[in-house]
Order: C-alpha cells, then sequence, then structure tokens
C-alpha cells in the first residue's frame, strides 16, 4: 500500500513588529496604541507584570529578536541564550489585607511543537532563570516603570535541576542566587550564568504549547 507521509505544517510569515499608530479600519479616530491601552492598562495585574518583566530582561541583554508568545523560553539573546523570566510583586490589582507572598510557579513545562505535539514530560527549557521581584509594599509608591523598584536573582539551568522543583518560593531563590542583582547589572549576570560553551545543544521546542 502506497504510505503517504503526513503534511508537515506550512510555517507563517513572521509580520513586522507594530509601531502604534496604525489605523483600526473602520473605527474612526483609533490606533493600535488605543487597543494597547485597553488591553494593558495596569502592571499590577499578574500576568501584565510578568510581559513587562520579560521586556526588561529583553532590554537587559540587548536582544533584538521579537517576543514569541508560545516559545518555550520567554527572551532569547541575539547569540541564542535562553532565558525564562519569572516575575512577582507584593501589591497586586484587587484589594489586599497585607503584601502578597513571593512564590514562582511553571519552572518546569511540557514543550509542544507542530510536528511532534506534546512532550511526554515536563522539563527545564532555558539556559538561565531570572526571577524578577517589584518590591513595593506601599500603594501610593508603587511604581513598575521604575527599575529601582525591581530585584532580580539569575541562575543557571543547573541550578534549577539540582533543586528540582516546579516553583519555588523566595526565600529558596535567595538561597540559591545570593544577593539580588539591580536592573544595571542584569545583562551581565545573566551572560555570566549562561553555558560557557554556549547556549544549551538539546533541541529547541518550538512552543510550551499550541495555540488557539
Amino acid at each position: 500500500m502506497l504510505q503517504i507521509p503526513p503534511q508537515r505544517p506550512e510555517p507563517q510569515p513572521s509580520p513586522e513588529p507594530l509601531r502604534g499608530d496604525e489605523p483600526i479600519l473602520g473605527v474612526s479616530g483609533a490606533a493600535v496604541v488605543d487597543f494597547w491601552r485597553f488591553a494593558l492598562p495596569d502592571l499590577r495585574v499578574n500576568s501584565t507584570r510578568g510581559v513587562f518583566a520579560e521586556f526588561l530582561v529583553h532590554r537587559a541583554v540587548g536582544s533584538h529578536r521579537p517576543r514569541v508568545e508560545w516559545a518555550s523560553h520567554d527572551v532569547e539573546t541575539d547569540d541564542g541564550i535562553r532565558i525564562e523570566v519569572k516575575a512577582s510583586g507584593y501589591l497586586q490589582a484587587w484589594d489586599q489585607n497585607g503584601p502578597s507572598d513571593i512564590r514562582f510557579s511553571g519552572l518546569r513545562a511540557r514543550t509542544w511543537t507542530p510536528d511532534h505535539g506534546y512532550a511526554p514530560t515536563a522539563s527545564y527549557n532555558a539556559d538561565v532563570y531570572v526571577f524578577a521581584v517589584e518590591t513595593a509594599r506601599e500603594p501610593a509608591l508603587y511604581d513598575p516603570l521604575d527599575t529601582s523598584q525591581w530585584e532580580f536573582y539569575v541562575l543557571p539551568r543547573p541550578a534549577l535541576v539540582e533543586l528540582a522543583a516546579g516553583s519555588l518560593g523566595l526565600n529558596t531563590v535567595r538561597r540559591a542566587a545570593g544577593p539580588p542583582v539591580p536592573f544595571a547589572g542584569l545583562g551581565n549576570h545573566i551572560r555570566a550564568a549562561a553555558p560557557t560553551d554556549g547556549p544549551a545543544s538539546e533541541a529547541r521546542p518550538a512552543a510550551r504549547q499550541p495555540p488557539g
């Protein structure tokens, strides 16, 4: 019987990053920046804070690679160092009785590719892990746009493998990583924590999970 090979997924073109001034056709006076204001109005929201922390790391390492929503890691340097960014803070977007406990989850994940689907087991999928903490404890003083309010802790992948945990509390991160790194020194600390022989050589999975 003739065997027909499975059809490979068709690669999608990479769009140019939006500038913000592109008009939304059919909506009077609206541009992409208006959508951004609607979708991302508050950097205290957990999901938005996480993406903002990724942006800070992206800038710290001088990367020109765009963010890929379904990639197996959050940031990649121009020379291929894969970085996972975990962010948290003491203050949230909702009313609180006191500061939140800091804990970072999702350190291991099952990757996914169009060709093979989900990997059978969860794994550590980055070369370097950055734990970002917005340190403000008083709502009136909260300003995530002030990088002096952020602390960063940097760990190489082998340290995560040794801890063998899917989530870590802040105290454990501090014991493993040492003193926090200011934003000005973050890029150098990330590169110092990267593998000395270049990024990990294992096959790079395309995604954490399928879109949609």
